[in-house]
C-alpha cells in the first residue's frame, strides 16, 4: 500500500507533518480499517488445532498497526492543529474508528481463537514477557466483555460508539467557548499590580489581533492561562479580576457551549457500560486492574488524605481571611473566589518577602530546556542533542530532538511544542507517535514521542521565561516522555507509558523534585541578561515558600478526585437537580467557605470527560502517584540528588519495565521495600 497515497500511513519515524492534510484523512482511515480488519479476520480462522502463541497472541499484538499509527496522528493534528475541516473529517472517522477498535474484544471467532491457545500446555509453560503480554491480553479481553452474550456486546459497541462521540463534543466545547472570550482593556490604570512581563504579553497579544496603536495601546486578555491567571493573582482592580474568573468559569457552559447535559449523558452511558460488564459501578469497572484496585478503594485513600489535610486545610484559611481583615481594615469575612489568589500571592509576600515573578528571569525556556536535558543525561546514563535534518513539526515553534544512550544507541526522538495557539487545546501532555522494538539484525528501532504544553511566550524581543510551577511542568511532561522513549519492553503494547493508571505519574511527578534542589537549579537557573544564577537569598526564600498553603493545594486536588469517583461511584445522584449543587453537597468539607459560591470545575475538567475513559475514576491516581514519588525521591536526597547509581537503578526498575511486571514489584526493586504512605504529607511539611 503506497505511503504517498495514503501519507498519514507512512511507516517513516519521522513522518512530513505538512502532507497529513484533512483530505487524506478518509481515504487513508478507511484503507487502514480494511487492513486491520483483515488481519483479524486472518487470526479468527487459525483452527485449534492449529493455534500457536505466535499465531495468536503474537499476531494480535501486530494487527493494526497501520491503524493505530495513521490514527495516531490524526488525534494528535487535533489538539494542536484545530481546524474545520480537520474536525470534520476526524468527527466523519470517529465512528469507524471506535466501532473497529470496539468489536475487537467482542469478536467470538478471535476469542475462541485465543482461548484454544490458552487451553493448550503451550500457555502454561510461558514465560517472562510472554507471559506477561497473554496474562494481560486474557484480562483486557475478559475485562471489555468477550464473553457476554452477542445481544449485549452489540449493546456494548454502541456505547462506545456514543461515548467516543459525546466525549469528542465536550472537547470540542471546552475549546471552542475558550476561543470564543477576549477582554480589550485601553485604560492601563485598569493594569495597576499586573507584571511587566504580563501586561507585554496582553500588549503583543492585541497587535497580533490588530487591536490598538503605538499612540492609543490596547491590552487583550483572553482564556487561556499564561493570560488569564496573572490577572487573579496580581491585579489590583477587583472588577477586573471578577471579570476574567466569571468568565472562565463559563468555559463548557456559555451559550450553545454547555456541557452540563453532555456530562450526564456520559455518566449514564459509562454506568451503563459497566453494569453489562457485570460491576456495580464505572469507578469499580475501570479500576479492577489498577493499583487501587476498587473505586471504594480509591475512595478511602482520597478520603484518609483529606482527613489528615483538613486541619492544616482550615486553619491557612482561617490565616487568609485574617490577614485581609488586617490589610483592609474591614472585619474579617469570607473572601470572593476572584480574591482568593490574589490575596494568597499577597499573604505570601508578606510571610516570606517572595514573589513568584522574581524567579522569571532565571528560568528563559532555552535555559531550562538544556538544563533538564543535562540533568538527565547525567543521571541516566544519556545524550539528547537537537535533531539535524529537514524535519519539521506541524508548526515553526515545534522542535525536534534526538535521545540517545550515553553509549552511542540511539533511543528515540521528540518533538517539544510549548506556548499557546488558538488551534491548540489548553494544559500539558505527552503523547507518543511510535513505539520501536527489537530488530530481526538486531539492535531496536527508535521510539517517537512528544511533549508539549502552553506556556508563557516569549514578548519583546526576549526569550519566554517561565513561572517556576511552569519549569515544573515541563519537568513532569518529560518524566513522561522518558518513560516512553527508555522504554526496553520487546512488546510495544506493555511498553513505556502503558502501565496501570495509578502508577503512571511517578516517573513525571519525580522528575519535578530537581526543579527545587540548588545543585540542580544551579545547572540550568540562570538570569538571562546576565547569566548569574539564583541569588542565595531569593532561593531561600524559594524553599521557604514552597509549602505556603500546601494544605490547600493539597485540598484542591483532593477535591478533584473525590469529585470525578463520587460522579462515577453514584451518577445517579448527578442526573438530576442542580449539577453544581449537587457537587458541592458532595465536596462538603473540602471546599473552602466563600462569600460567592463558586461554578465547579466540571465543565470544562477535560481530564474526565473529553475521551471515552481517561482519566475518568482514576484522578486520585494524582496524588496515588506522589505518595510513590516523594517516597522514590528519598533515595536520590540519601544518595545524592546527581547519583548516577540510584538514576541506574531508576531507569532499570521503572522506566525501562513499562507494564512488563506489576507496578507495586516494581516500585519495590528500586526502592527495596513497600511504599511509606506518609512520605507525600512529610514532603508536604503537613504532619
Amino acid at each position: 500500500m503506497s505511503t504517498k497515497s495514503h501519507p498519514f500511513h507512512s511507516p517513516d519515524k519521522l513522518v512530513d507533518w505538512s502532507t497529513l492534510s484533512p483530505d487524506a484523512i478518509q481515504a487513508d482511515i478507511e484503507a487502514a480499517l480494511k487492513e486491520g480488519q483483515a488481519e483479524i479476520d486472518a487470526i479468527c480462522e487459525v483452527s485449534p488445532e492449529d493455534a500457536t502463541f505466535e499465531n495468536t497472541f503474537l499476531a494480535l499484538e501486530a494487527a493494526g498497526e497501520t491503524m493505530g499509527r495513521a490514527w495516531g496522528r490524526v488525534d494528535h493534528l487535533t489538539s494542536v492543529k484545530d481546524s474545520e475541516a480537520l474536525r470534520e473529517a476526524h468527527r466523519a472517522m470517529l465512528p469507524k474508528v471506535t466501532e473497529y477498535s470496539s468489536r475487537i474484544p467482542l469478536n467470538a471467532k478471535l476469542w475462541a481463537a485465543l482461548k484454544s491457545f490458552a487451553e493448550k500446555p503451550e500457555a502454561a509453560k510461558l514465560s517472562g514477557i510472554e507471559k506477561r503480554l497473554f496474562e494481560e491480553t486474557m484480562a483486557d479481553f475478559e475485562q471489555a466483555g468477550a464473553d457476554l452474550p452477542q445481544e449485549k456486546k452489540s449493546r456494548l459497541e454502541e456505547l462506545n460508539k456514543e461515548l467516543a462521540e459525546k466525549t469528542k463534543s465536550y472537547s470540542d466545547n471546552v475549546l471552542d467557548s475558550t476561543n470564543a472570550y477576549e477582554l480589550l482593556i485601553d485604560d492601563e490604570s485598569r493594569l495597576a499590580g499586573l507584571p511587566d512581563s504580563a501586561k507585554a504579553a496582553a500588549r503583543q497579544n492585541a497587535k497580533s489581533k490588530g487591536h490598538g496603536t503605538d499612540e492609543k495601546p490596547v491590552w487583550r486578555f483572553t482564556l487561556q492561562a499564561p493570560s488569564f491567571l496573572p490577572v487573579l493573582k496580581y491585579a489590583e482592580d477587583s472588577e477586573l479580576r471578577k471579570t476574567i474568573y466569571e468568565e472562565a468559569a463559563l468555559i463548557g457552559l456559555k451559550d450553545k457551549w454547555d456541557n452540563s447535559q453532555l456530562i450526564r449523558d456520559i455518566l449514564k452511558l459509562r454506568q451503563e457500560k459497566a453494569e453489562l460488564l457485570g460491576k456495580a459501578n464505572f469507578a469499580d469497572q475501570v479500576l479492577q486492574r489498577r493499583m487501587a484496585k476498587s473505586g471504594a478503594n480509591a475512595l478511602s485513600f482520597t478520603e484518609d488524605l483529606f482527613a489528615k489535610t483538613k486541619p492544616a486545610f482550615d486553619r491557612e484559611y482561617d490565616e487568609l481571611e485574617e490577614f485581609v481583615s488586617q490589610q483592609t481594615g474591614q472585619p474579617k469575612d469570607r473572601l470572593d473566589p476572584w480574591d482568593v489568589a490574589y490575596w494568597s500571592e499577597k499573604l505570601r509576600i508578606a510571610k516570606y518577602d517572595f514573589d513568584d515573578e522574581a524567579l522569571r528571569p532565571y528560568f528563559p525556556i532555552d535555559s531550562v530546556l538544556n538544563g533538564m536535558f543535562r540533568i538527565a543525561e547525567r543521571i541516566f546514563g544519556l545524550r539528547i542533542q537537537n535533531h539535524e535534518g529537514p524535519e519539521k513539526g506541524w508548526h515553526p515553534d515545534v522542535k525536534l530532538y534526538d535521545l540517545y544512550d550515553a553509549g552511542g544507541e540511539l533511543l528515540g526522538y521528540f518533538y517539544a511544542d510549548w506556548h499557546p495557539r488558538e488551534e491548540k487545546r489548553g494544559g500539558a501532555w505527552m503523547n507518543y507517535l511510535d513505539t520501536g522494538a527489537p530488530l530481526a539484525e538486531g539492535g531496536r528501532s527508535p521510539h517517537v514521542g512528544l511533549i508539549t504544553g502552553n506556556m508563557t511566550e516569549p514578548v519583546d524581543g526576549k526569550p519566554a521565561l517561565l513561572l517556576h510551577n511552569e519549569v515544573e511542568t515541563v519537568f513532569h511532561e518529560f518524566g513522561h516522555l522518558l518513560h516512553h522513549l527508555l522504554g526496553r519492553v520487546d512488546i510495544k503494547s506493555l511498553n513505556g507509558v502503558n502501565v496501570a493508571w495509578d502508577f503512571v505519574e511517578l516517573p513525571s511527578q519525580i522528575m519535578e523534585n530537581w526543579c527545587w534542589n540548588r545543585e540542580s537549579l544551579d545547572q540550568f537557573a540562570r538570569h538571562y541578561e546576565t547569566g548569574e544564577p539564583i541569588p542565595d537569598e531569593l532561593f531561600e526564600k524559594m524553599v521557604a515558600a514552597r509549602n505556603f498553603q500546601s494544605a490547600a493545594f493539597m485540598m484542591r486536588q483532593l477535591s478533584f478526585g473525590k469529585m470525578d469517583l463520587e460522579m462515577h461511584l453514584d451518577p445517579e445522584n448527578f442526573m438530576d437537580g442542580d449539577l453544581d449543587d449537587k457537587l458541592r453537597e458532595s465536596l462538603e468539607g473540602y471546599l473552602a467557605n466563600l462569600k460567592t459560591t463558586p461554578r465547579s470545575i466540571v465543565r470544562r475538567f477535560g481530564h474526565l470527560f473529553s475521551s471515552p475513559v481517561g482519566y475518568a475514576a482514576g484522578y486520585y491516581s494524582y496524588k496515588w502517584a506522589e505518595v510513590l514519588d516523594a517516597d522514590a525521591f528519598t533515595r536520590f536526597e540519601k544518595e545524592g540528588v546527581f547519583s548516577e547509581e540510584a538514576g541506574r537503578a531508576f531507569r532499570d526498575c521503572i522506566l525501562s519495565k513499562g507494564n512488563s511486571e506489576d507496578p507495586a514489584k516494581l516500585f519495590k526493586d528500586f526502592m527495596g521495600r513497600e511504599p511509606d504512605p506518609d512520605a507525600l504529607l512529610r514532603r508536604s511539611g503537613l504532619l
